[in-house]
């Protein structure tokens, strides 16, 4: 059996994992899936994952998807103000996020097509949250509030950051029966430890890192497509193995 097969057996979660801009690789990964017709049922997205899942369970295919990301410059996003927490205020990030959402109709996390959780960091009461209601440009942006890079959201009540800060893959949205395929995309943090393999115990799961995918960030989109097709073309690889 290959990994294609086993997911095409039945229902089964896509999580896609925290990583900085990794959310060209994660859409390189959405294109080799809608390639070989396999639509996962959920999208668990923490961080990139949060921006690529969750625009992509909103309605956007992937070709649509990579044609925004590719297109995404700096100024798209970059508003300083004073440091409160974070460089960056992120009210233009979430502009953006709108403005890509507004044609498909979808404002809040309920109504995507494809289920969806954004998995977001409380700094108040130190805990992970798994978002799965209301508004869904909002439910990203918190997910992606990297902290330092952008000023915490104060959203619901709560003082929301990068859901990676504590839960890099989304593990507090899995269940005991998921069968899921997760995009892990390792940190290169200096400031992180080494982590050993990723495991999901407990739960059936085949996980996917993508190798050479070159790395990105606000000042280094140049390698972004060579991001996106890297991943692409190594899904297609990943799930034509043999389990």
């Amino acid at each position: 059996m290959t990994r294609e097969s086993w997911l095409a057996q039945g229902p089964f979660t896509l999580a896609l994992s925290a990583g900085f801009f990794g959310f060209f690789s994660h859409t390189g990964v959405l294109a080799a899936l809608e390639t070989v017709g396999l639509r996962p049922r959920r999208i668990i997205g923490v961080s990139a994952g949060a921006l690529a899942g969750g625009l992509w369970a909103a309605g956007l295919g992937a070709g649509e998807l990579a044609r925004e990301l590719l297109a995404l410059r700096r100024e798209d996003f970059w508003d300083p103000g004073l440091p409160l927490g974070g460089l960056l205020r992120g009210r233009k990030f979430e502009a953006e996020l709108r403005r890509v959402l507004a044609p498909t109709g979808v404002a809040r996390v309920e109504d995507c097509g494809v289920d969806f959780v954004s998995i977001v960091h409380d700094v108040v009461a130190h805990k992970t949250l798994a978002l799965a209601h209301g508004d869904l440009a909002k439910a990203i942006r918190a997910s992606c509030t990297v902290p330092l890079m952008f000023r915490p959201l104060w959203w619901r009540g709560r003082v929301l950051v990068d859901g990676g800060v504590s839960d890099r893959i989304g593990r507090i949205a899995l269940a005991p029966d998921d069968r899921v395929m997760l995009h892990y995309i390792p940190s290169r943090s200096r400031w992180r430890r080494a982590p050993g393999p990723v495991t999901l115990p407990g739960i059936d799961a085949q996980i996917m890192v993508t190798p050479d995918v070159p790395p990105l960030g606000p000042f280094k989109l140049g390698e972004a497509a060579r991001a996106l097709e890297v991943s692409r073309a190594h899904t297609l690889k990943w799930l034509r193995q043999r389990l």
